[in-house]
């Protein structure tokens, strides 16, 4: 028997990333643990925090800006950790039944998703409150949180051979209603920033739509491409919903507009989009006339942090052409009906839409009473077994 070993030194391997609620941060795992970065600003990529406490971390979520990350490595598939990483302390830990697939988190629920199970826990004191239990096989862990929690809406497949999304309100812990969204088995979910829409795509990864919640009516359809199947790897909102972006495995980025609004300043949005390689690509694009974005900025996560900048004399963007972003024109006002496509060309592996004005002032104190409850301190056992440290 032989195992694989990192040599003494060897630099660090990208393993999983993702972007906070309001995209105001950047957490990535990496074989030697994970890090943090603040996106308050595109002239310089921030890194706010680095732990190589804990090997092999496939899965990190940060909460908005506060101090609480969740962390699960491949050493421990079955442990979530919550750690107060500006106090260096653990919170608490979580063994479940079987491997943890994906955590989703907003200011009032935890959602831990297993294969064939989910898990709600109140954030405010890692209480389990749910255990949703016998949901369809569900081998990626795919599931959606709405980051509003004053409604803490879910969503996850409702069925393993149709495209059928079950809603699930997370405060009342009931069934909100199921959505016959796809033909085909799902492949990616996402909500708004107000949780007042749900998009979702197969796995045939053609056609995109837009359901609103909590009702589950038909708003947008957008097709991606008709020449071939796809498998769209993510689906994101911009914060203030005009845009949806979904990413492929043709290293493709299509940008879609809903909103037509002409009653106020249009801000310049921009495009992040994190690729496997560890770059963080940030693009300009044109909300109005769309087209193919620009890249402005090339930052390495696994280097020493600073940015790759184009010169001005450079014609040619410092990424391979294949991951151009590429957003859909639009003519006409969003309606129910089928909305304009765009041909594959062109892309990136991971996408995020984020209008310049939302950036967030200041970080979310999680230790502050009068924004986040504290949370109790504890390490915990089986799901909802916390015990006091």
């Amino acid at each position: 028997m032989e195992a694989a070993a990192e040599a003494p030194g060897a630099p660090a391997a990208l393993s999983c990333f993702s972007y906070n609620q309001d995209c105001t941060s950047l957490a990535i795992g990496t074989t030697t643990g994970y890090r943090l970065f603040s996106l308050s600003s595109v002239e310089q990529l921030d890194q706010v925090h680095e732990s190589n406490e804990i090997p092999d971390v496939y899965i990190v979520e940060r909460l908005f800006s506060s101090s609480l990350v969740v962390v699960v490595s491949h050493a421990k598939p079955q442990q979530m950790n919550v750690y107060h990483f500006k106090k260096g302390t653990e919170i608490c830990n979580y063994s479940y039944s079987s491997k943890i697939l994906s955590i989703r988190l907003n200011r009032q629920r935890l959602v831990v998703c297993l294969e064939e199970s989910i898990y709600i826990h109140n954030i405010k004191d890692m209480k389990l409150l749910k255990t949703i239990m016998d949901t369809p096989p569900n081998t990626t862990g795919l599931c959606a949180l709405s980051i509003n929690h004053a409604n803490s809406y879910l969503a996850y497949p409702g069925s393993a051979s149709s495209g059928e999304i079950a809603l699930y309100d997370g405060n009342t812990l009931k069934t909100a209603c199921t959505i016959p969204a796809h033909e085909g088995p799902l492949a990616a979910l996402t909500f708004n920033s107000t949780g007042s829409k749900l998009a979702s795509a197969s796995e045939k990864g053609t056609v995109i739509r837009v359901f609103s919640i909590p009702g589950g009516q038909k708003l947008y359809e957008f097709r991606r491409g008709m020449k071939r199947y796809v498998n769209i790897s993510s689906l994101v909102f911009s914060m203030d919903s005009q845009f949806l972006c979904a990413s492929s495995n043709t290293e493709t980025v299509h940008i879609f507009k809903l909103e037509h609004l002409t009653d106020r300043i249009q801000k310049l949005p921009r495009l992040l989009v994190t690729t496997s390689d560890g770059h963080l690509y940030i693009y300009n694009l044109d909300p109005q006339d769309g087209g193919e974005c620009v890249l402005i900025k090339n930052h390495s996560l696994l280097g020493s942090g600073k940015m790759e900048e184009n010169k001005e004399n450079d014609l040619q963007p410092p990424v391979p052409q294949s991951y151009a972003a590429t957003v859909a024109r639009q003519s006409t006002v969003p309606s129910t009906s089928t909305m304009p496509g765009y041909s594959e060309d062109g892309g990136a592996l991971r996408g995020e839409v984020i209008p310049e004005h939302e950036f967030a002032t200041g970080p979310v104190c999680l230790d502050d009473e009068n924004e986040f409850p504290p949370i109790i301190l504890c390490r915990g056992g089986q799901p909802g077994k916390a015990k006091r440290s």
